[in-house]
């Protein structure tokens, strides 16, 4: 019989986070997601969300309307800096 070979692979942790800025007046609100990576880089993402002044007023659905736009948008970019780096890395074609 052969013999298995086991690696064995060490895991690393990190942590990265997102903080969400939210401005909200009457009808409008904006929200800012800023992802923190571990390497102090900053990535930006942004959402709107605007209420119909025919429509009751209930801020929630605004803020979560504009904080799904919001990270859409950070995973939009963050997939955009991929991208790049997997295309750097590959050199020319």
């Amino acid at each position: 019989m052969d013999a298995i070979q086991v690696r064995r692979f060490t895991m690393e942790t990190k942590q990265w986070s997102v903080e969400l800025y939210i401005s909200e007046d009457a009808t409008d609100t904006d929200v800012r997601a800023v992802l923190f990576s571990g390497r102090q880089q900053k990535t930006t993402g942004h959402g709107h969300a605007r209420r119909n002044p025919a429509d009751r007023r209930i801020p929630e659905i605004g803020d979560e309307l504009a904080v799904a736009r919001a990270l859409a948008d950070l995973a939009d970019r963050l997939q955009g800096i991929a991208s790049e780096d997997i295309a750097e890395l590959a050199g020319p074609a």
